[in-house]
């Protein structure tokens, strides 16, 4: 699979999501779609950006504007995560990384000194007609989603 570059169509993908179902691109056809990647489920920076999209979720739904969080942990952490936060939106379990090798958000990152391949904290506006509009990488959590959310608004 091609990276994907903003201004192209981005290609379907499908992966296993919370709700005991699979999820495509192509279900969401008409629709805008914020995709963002994310290291760990119950993590204090991921936690509060899942905060900040389910917080937001109204002025989401009012664009026309869906959510999708994804990162490599299982749809049981997942369902865990998204259960206690109380998300109004799915997750997305991507454990062999087909899809963030696609929107190329695997990194070198520094563990405790070590340097190990993670999830770089990215997002991704994709608009009605499956185009990427925009795109956010190393993505400070603090301000962000009101970010996203003026992304959309100039749609």
């Amino acid at each position: 699979m091609n990276k994907i570059n903003t201004g192209k169509k981005v290609p379907d993908f499908s992966l296993p999501a919370t709700g005991d179902q699979p999820l495509s691109l192509k279900d969401f056809k008409g629709k805008n779609v914020v995709v963002y990647f994310y290291p760990k489920d119950s993590t204090p920076g991921c936690t509060l950006e899942g905060q900040d999209f389910r917080d937001q979720i109204s002025k989401f739904r009012r664009r026309n504007t869906a959510i999708l969080g994804i990162s490599r942990d299982s749809i049981k952490s997942h369902e865990n995560f998204k259960a206690r936060q109380g998300f109004p939106f799915e997750l997305l379990s991507d454990a062999d990384e087909k899809v963030c090798k696609l929107f190329d958000v695997i990194k070198e990152k520094n563990m405790y000194g070590r340097k190990v391949m993670g999830v770089e904290r990215s997002t991704f506006l994709i608009d009605d007609k499956g185009v990427l509009r925009r795109e956010w990488r190393k993505v400070k959590v603090k301000g962000h989603v009101d970010e996203v959310l003026e992304a959309i608004k100039e749609l």
